[in-house]
């Protein structure tokens, strides 16, 4: 795809900054993001201005998550301003988009959509979480506690025991009971997405992260560069997002389960910019280094059989960008088989990083396999990646039906 000025004017800003952390001049991940965001303002280049945004749109977002990929970046834009924020636009609830994809807009606020059960799946039609609707509180009910809170305050100099006092619901009002695994950054966020399950399908819904009955913990993964979460739910408050819970229309699917499968989508989309990337990288660090390793009086790249890999896998990601930024122009365009395109370009890159990494390994020898060098945190890399929304075998179902039944 050829870039329009401003698109490879923002390729060079963030390739550059990434250089300064590369070298040390940026500090921790924070403050990277900070600059990020900050500087560049990445992480509201595909939400609308009247939310606070850039109002770009998708290959702006493609742009930024290839550079990422290249030096395999730690950073919440996939989790954040992509995943979560996109179910967000997708719900179609203006107050609670004006509400929190401002701050998610600027960086100050890190979001997570916490979705899938630990078999990661990442299937709009399941959750893993159930909702009820609260046991409503009413107003004769708290009167009823205030009284008894001021009968038991004792006498003086003696401590009362703190009573506490049901607030009055709304009828609106739900619970979330369940555990949601794989959630992206889940551990830090600040704004708190739930893809729950209800008698009407499943529906979305905003959760405070710090509230009654959440808890959170960061997981080992195998991929240190990815953050990934559980996220716990007993029985905690949650807010309605779009349509709400109520039942689908005949012949359609629920508001929650359409604004899930299309925030998967573009995840996709954006995640096969992302495998793009670190495939690129993989394929230069490794035709250096055949360049400079010796062996019998001569540069191992000089060997034909050698080359031969390496041009194969040149073609392998030229046209695994191809595929990623035709998916990225449908969704800026609103194409009708927007599924069906990032289905395809998270099997193809999915293969593409996998290649690249595990021939990286290979032609680095046994320094290849070293804690020291970058290749093993790549191929480390491709197969949390390949996992990541929906392994490439059930995507690869979603194109083949699609083929097949039309």
């Amino acid at each position: 795809m050829e870039l329009t000025d401003e698109r490879r004017d923002l390729r060079d800003a963030v390739r550059g900054l990434l250089a300064q952390q590369q070298r040390g001049d940026a500090g921790d991940d924070k403050s990277l993001w900070r600059r990020l965001c900050g500087e560049i303002g990445v992480a509201g280049l595909a939400i609308p201005q009247r939310y606070g945004g850039a109002g770009a749109g998708p290959v702006e977002t493609h742009i930024v998550m290839e550079e990422l990929g290249r030096g395999l970046t730690c950073s919440p834009l996939l989790g954040s301003a992509v995943l979560a924020a996109q179910a967000l636009l997708a719900s179609g609830d203006t107050a609670a988009c004006q509400r929190l994809l401002p701050a998610i807009a600027d960086g100050s606020a890190v979001a997570a959509l916490a979705w899938t059960t630990p078999a990661g799946h990442w299937d709009p039609g399941e959750a893993a979480y159930a909702a009820h609707p609260a046991a409503r509180t009413t107003a004769a009910d708290a009167i009823q506690a205030m009284a008894q809170a001021t009968d038991t305050a004792g006498t003086a100099g003696t401590a009362a025991p703190q009573a506490t006092v049901p607030s009055v619901s709304s009828p609106d009002d739900w619970v979330l009971t369940g555990e949601a695994h794989h959630v992206l950054d889940g551990d830090l966020a600040g704004v708190l997405l739930a893809a729950a399950r209800t008698a009407g399908g499943v529906g979305l819904f905003e959760v405070d992260p710090r509230g009654r009955g959440v808890t959170r913990a960061a997981v080992t993964t195998m991929d240190t560069t990815r953050r990934l979460a559980v996220v716990r739910l007993d029985r905690a408050p949650g807010r309605p997002i779009g349509a709400g819970p109520g039942p689908a229309s005949p012949g359609r699917a629920s508001p929650g389960r359409a604004s899930l499968a299309r925030a998967r989508d573009l995840a996709c989309i954006a995640l096969s910019a992302e495998q793009v990337g670190a495939a690129q990288r993989a394929l230069e660090l490794t035709v250096a280094y055949t360049k400079v390793r010796v062996q019998f009086g001569r540069a191992i790249g000089s060997f034909q059989a050698l080359q031969h890999r390496m041009a194969g896998l040149h073609v392998l990601v030229e046209s695994a960008r191809s595929l990623s930024y035709a998916a990225a122009d449908a969704a800026a365009e609103g194409a009708a088989d927007l599924g069906l395109r990032a289905a395809a370009a998270k099997v193809y890159c999915s293969e593409a990083l996998a290649r690249a990494a595990g021939e990286m390994i290979q032609m680095h020898g046994a320094i290849g396999i070293t804690w020291e060098h970058d290749a093993h945190r790549y191929l480390k890399r491709a197969h949390g990646a390949g996992q990541l929304f929906g392994r490439p075998s059930e995507h690869a179902a979603r194109v083949a039906a699609a083929v097949i039944d039309g």
